[in-house]
């Protein structure tokens, strides 16, 4: 189990500091080029044709861009850049994506050949007291702008906490629903994740290094992508209904997944057909993550 010594509670002071970024901005540049799409479509196991100046990017695959490359020497032991710059400088230990709001326009997709814009903006620094220590949630906002116009607003929410210690309570599951209309079951070995850390070129060690993410962080197996499982959700929807065009998602992280067990991806698409509940669950049995896709 961790032995971090970071605190597990933020005093009045700290929280004040923290909260000072809230409206700070960034805004990055990129090309939209065809190699990222060609490698997570293979990663994906997808038959897609080879993309071209001009495919239609799918719904959540501009996470391929606006990657943080920052120098070897900047970044910390959990391989995560070191806290400060735009993020604000969190001293609780554990970072993790626990989900998000998208929209996308249906009269502006992004396309391969884009050269794109994405400003951000930190629009909340909130702090909640946990059972095991404090809980700090930023709410980012991203808008994501091609030559034309706007055309992908995204929410993302970020929670920092402290590392676990033996002892600390542990949240009861929640069974997943059972009965869906589309399943799949994926196999999250090793390579998978290792290959979606690099398209993503996320260092974080708990998606890769074993020996880091039992013995520092003190978790059973290496660590299943937030962004992979929803990506993998949507990709679902797509499969069973790929000439719908996605115009909204939203999504919450509910409980961890590992790479020791396969797990299951759910949809449940509405009567009149234009929305899909989507879910994921371990082999247990136990809801891991759970959404909701809007239909054009």
């Amino acid at each position: 189990m961790s032995t971090d010594p970071s605190p597990r509670t933020l005093d009045a002071a700290a929280l004040a500091h923290l909260k000072t970024w809230i409206g700070r901005t960034e805004t990055l540049t990129d090309d939209l080029t065809a190699a990222p799409v060609r490698g997570l479509s293979a990663t994906l196991d997808r038959d897609d044709a080879p993309p071209r100046a001009g495919t239609v990017l799918a719904p959540l695959w501009h996470w391929l861009y606006f990657l943080p490359q920052h120098r070897q020497s900047e970044l910390g032991p959990d391989g995560h850049v070191k806290r400060g710059g735009f993020l604000p400088p969190v001293p609780l230990p554990q970072r993790m994506w626990a989900g998000g709001r998208l929209t996308w326009d249906p009269a502006n997709p992004l396309r391969v050949g884009d050269a794109v814009q994405r400003t951000s903006r930190i629009e909340s620094v909130t702090h909640k007291a946990g059972r095991t220590g404090d809980l700090l949630f930023v709410l980012v906002r991203h808008e994501i702008t091609n030559a034309r116009s706007l055309s992908v607003t995204e929410e993302h929410d970020i929670v920092y906490r402290a590392a676990a210690q033996p002892g600390d309570p542990v949240p009861p599951p929640i069974a997943a629903e059972t009965g869906a209309a589309w399943q799949r079951e994926v196999r999250p070995d090793d390579v998978l994740l290792f290959r979606y850390s690099a398209l993503t070129f996320n260092g974080h060690r708990i998606h890769y290094d074993r020996r880091y993410v039992t013995q520092v962080e003190g978790y059973p197996g290496l660590i299943v992508h937030g962004p992979l499982i929803a990506t993998l959700l949507v990709d679902l929807v797509r499969r069973h209904q790929p000439q719908a065009f996605v115009r909204g998602f939203q999504f919450k992280a509910v409980r961890p997944t590992f790479d020791l067990h396969p797990f299951h991806l759910n949809a449940q698409p509405s009567a009149d057909g234009k929305s899909v509940r989507v879910w994921a669950q371990d082999h247990e049995g136990w809801l891991t993550m759970q959404g909701d896709v809007q239909l054009a």
